[in-house]
């Protein structure tokens, strides 16, 4: 790749952490939902997880074998500012200054996520993210992390896939905090954009100068599934990107959304000035990518369903079912969306950065007789996807750099441990790390990447 190209990987604090009641850390949206019965499959927890708040310089060991550039990791609110609020729990920051000292000592760019989905449980009681105090309480949480982690870290995000956060948290109600009301999910929408321009500005005033601003989506690549289904992919865009593209990057919200969504709210949420308030200058666009998605117009049959659905105010889309090869998350594997994702990004926002923070795959990964995990499932799905990327920025996209997602084997949210995407395997009984063919895949790519560019001067 280019030079200045960030290889790396990623992973979240509720995944990975464990370690839920110590060292001064409060309960989180995630504690709660996955307490609850019948939330999570069986019945499982982010209580212990990967064990990596116990075992992180384990962890930034083998970061530093893989040859990463850069490592993506995100703060838990919970442990830093119990409660959402409040000074910042000393205990809680010291953890994350070890953690990002140790990977500096490794030449491993820290690149931080402020939230990615672990929400202080008394902020969730005191209304969450459909109401507008927490997207200010959130902006002073970015403030006080930026001033402690500031001078040290490469990259800050401001928030992980909101539209997940918005309408699967609050619409869908498949994650946390677990609630089924469309009118909710577009205000926690606002809040969440909202709070993502006011944490930007206030990140902007403490951090160091050379560190870079972003914001990660999921973009959804939408393909009509018959012809004719124009507007049934019109409306995926305008829920599912630019919902948070339009305010986000300066062209406030679409006219088409507040109007297919006209019978579910009257966006009486967003005040005067706040569009502006969400168009904090981004250096680069952190984006999240794993699969394309089929639309078309729903069928009589398919109108019957009142399943909840995050899709609010699209009552006539309906998405059916795509092609194998599938991951087990039931996801088609096909890297032409990624290409296309990144050149419609390039199309309509020219000029824009872009950088690819979560790719990666589920499969049915075991540990052999012999102590391998031969997954070449997974690397033949991230080779596609590298080779995606590869052929975007021969197409003049600008794009900093690709995140695996993930490191670790973790806690898969709502599908509990049933669902392994790390390149390094975790005995969730024991805690023991064993690298998949997938590291080594990855570490081999990188360090001929490296030399491809000392030696030839160009990209590999």
């Amino acid at each position: 790749m280019r030079p200045g190209f960030l290889w790396g990987a990623a992973t979240a604090a509720y995944q990975i952490e464990g370690a839920v009641a110590e060292g001064g850390r409060s309960p989180s949206i995630w504690d709660t939902f996955s307490h609850t019965p019948g939330m999570v499959r069986d019945g499982d927890t982010g209580d212990v997880a990967t064990d990596h708040y116990h075992r992180w310089r384990e962890d930034v060991d083998t970061i530093a074998e893989l040859g990463l550039d850069a490592y993506r990791f995100s703060v838990s609110w919970p442990r830093v500012q119990p409660g959402g609020k409040g000074p910042l729990n000393a205990e809680g920051v010291a953890f994350y200054d070890r953690l990002v000292d140790a990977l500096l000592e490794r030449g491993v760019a820290p690149v931080v996520t402020l939230y990615h989905w672990d929400l202080p449980q008394e902020l969730e009681d005191a209304g969450g993210w459909p109401v507008r105090d927490t997207a200010e309480r959130f902006a002073e949480y970015a403030g006080a992390v930026g001033e402690v982690l500031g001078d040290r870290v490469h990259t800050w995000t401001t928030l992980n896939e909101p539209w997940v956060s918005a309408f699967v948290g609050h619409a869908e109600g498949r994650h946390a905090p677990g609630r089924t009301d469309p009118a909710a999910a577009l205000a926690a929408a606002h809040h969440l954009n909202l709070g993502h321009g006011l944490a930007g500005r206030a990140l902007r005033a403490v951090v160091a100068d050379t560190a870079q601003l972003s914001v990660t989506l999921n973009l959804h690549v939408g393909r009509g599934a018959e012809a004719g289904a124009f507007d049934a992919v019109r409306r995926l865009d305008a829920l599912g990107n630019r919902i948070f593209l339009g305010p986000m990057l300066g062209d406030g919200y679409p006219a088409d959304l507040r109007q297919d969504t006209s019978g579910i709210t009257d966006w009486s949420f967003v005040r005067d000035g706040d569009e502006q308030a969400i168009a904090v200058p981004i250096d680069v666009l952190g984006v999240n990518y794993y699969t394309y998605m089929l639309v078309r117009s729903r069928t009589a049959e398919a109108a019957t369903d009142d399943t909840p659905s995050p899709w609010v105010g699209c009552a006539d889309l309906e998405i059916p079912a795509t092609p194998p090869p599938h991951t087990e998350m039931g996801w088609t594997v096909d890297p032409s969306g990624m290409e296309e994702l990144l050149l419609g990004l390039h199309a309509d926002h020219p000029g824009l950065p872009l950088m690819i923070t979560e790719n990666g795959a589920a499969f049915a990964d075991t540990v052999d007789a012999d102590g391998r995990v031969r997954d070449a499932d997974r690397i033949a799905y991230l080779e596609g996807h590298v080779g995606a990327v590869r052929r975007a920025i021969d197409a003049g996209v600008d794009v900093r750099g690709y995140f695996v997602w993930s490191l670790l084997d973790n806690f898969e949210w709502a599908h509990g441990y049933s669902k392994r995407f790390g390149i390094v395997h975790v005995d969730y009984a024991t805690g023991r790390r064993t690298w998949k063919d997938s590291a080594r895949w990855y570490r081999d790519l990188l360090r001929n990447d490296r030399r491809g560019r000392m030696t030839h001067g160009q990209d590999l």
